[in-house]
């Protein structure tokens, strides 16, 4: 019999899938100064050896100003670099599944709490604080303080600290780097005119908004081996009247395909706190399936897909190509082990573990 869709091979660009299923980054909020931690490496760790076919490293900022939290991963010098050679070492000594990183600047959404202390954005005036930045002086909500507008310089800045990350990146021996252009960080700032107000070429029509991002993309593309994918991580909508939506979407999804694009990863929201979300299983998959109707290059869908043949039928419909887990594999850290059981297909699985296999489900695991 043939295998279910969700656990067929796949290939982006020269990059070889064993599956369908990619983990998507999830910051941790536990770096110092950037630097990752001993909690990086069990975290990845545990994810390195649940049978998905890609590990994407959480959204590591590309300047210290671009962190979301005082305790977000970064890449912008040799400690933060160091620290995750270290990381990744321990990792890929126990497992060879292909590891992604998302680069990212959180924009005017920089220099917050860490979810469990509440999130809230932190003064400039703290400790943990800093002036953050944005395409125009427009703070995220009220009662915030306003962003500084990037110059010219400051946009220069940005764009060669992504490229810099991406060569970083590249030295660590990372397969491959999904570029953050959703959620209302930095580039999606650009993308939506709720947040964009600028009056140069970076603001006002949709080519202008989106010339940023592609700069950014192009300057990170240029900077990583041509062999290993570039891909960007969008959100389809603002959900949110008079902002970025889906329309708009298809057009960046077609500019980024013509700039040698390998994937668009297929999100929604964050820029704006007066969005409605109709959350429910996949609210998000019309999405991805819009942009897979006008592209070629591989499309991802993500978003509350947690049931295994919810997530074989995305695949199987040829609504996406990959299906992205966040919150589900981090309360189930063996999802695609258990995916597998109850579709019928097989998985890898760890050596040390290979005596684990469930008699009722003998054969699961590839190998034993």
């Amino acid at each position: 019999m043939a295998p279910p869709a969700l656990f067929t091979p796949f290939r982006v660009h020269k990059l070889d899938l064993a599956n369908r299923i990619v983990i998507a980054p999830m910051c941790q909020y536990s770096a110092e100064d950037g630097r990752m931690t001993d909690w990086h490496l069990i975290h990845l760790g545990q994810l390195a050896l649940s049978g998905a076919a890609l590990l994407t490293i959480e959204a590591t900022a590309v300047v210290p100003e671009g962190r979301i939290t005082y305790a977000d991963v970064g890449l912008w010098n040799d400690e933060t670099e160091a620290a995750m050679g270290r990381t990744l070492e321990g990792v890929r000594r126990w497992s060879d599944m292909p590891i992604a990183i998302q680069l990212a600047h959180a924009g005017r959404k920089a220099s917050s709490e860490v979810p469990w202390k509440g999130g809230a954005q932190i003064p400039a005036s703290d400790v943990h604080g800093w002036q953050t930045v944005a395409p125009s002086a427009v703070p995220f909500a009220d009662g915030q303080a306003a962003p500084l507008a990037l110059d010219r310089a400051g946009l220069d800045r940005v764009r060669d600290a992504f490229a810099a990350a991406a060569v970083r990146a590249a030295r660590l021996g990372i397969d491959a780097v999904q570029i953050h252009g959703a959620h209302g960080y930095l580039l999606h700032e650009f993308l939506s005119p709720l947040s964009n107000r600028r009056e140069d070429e970076y603001g006002g029509s949709l080519e202008n908004r989106m010339r940023f991002p592609l700069e950014v993309f192009e300057a990170v593309r240029a900077a990583f081996p041509a062999d290993k994918p570039v891909t960007m991580r969008v959100s389809g909508t603002d959900w949110v009247e008079g902002g970025w939506d889906i329309e708009q979407t298809l057009a960046l999804a077609e500019r980024l395909q013509a700039l040698g694009c390998d994937a668009l990863h297929v999100s929604s929201g964050g820029l704006h706190p007066a969005q409605q979300i109709p959350i429910g299983p996949g609210y998000q998959v019309p999405l991805a399936r819009a942009v897979k109707s006008v592209v070629r290059m591989p499309v991802v869908a993500v978003g509350m897909i947690s049931s295994f043949e919810h997530a074989d039928s995305i695949i199987a419909t040829g609504d996406a190509d990959l299906v992205a887990l966040a919150r589900a594999i981090l309360y189930d850290p063996r999802w695609p082990w258990h995916a597998a059981a109850e579709l019928g297909a097989k998985v890898r699985a760890p050596s040390q573990y290979l005596r684990s296999e469930p008699r009722r489900f003998k054969g699961l695991f590839e190998g034993a």
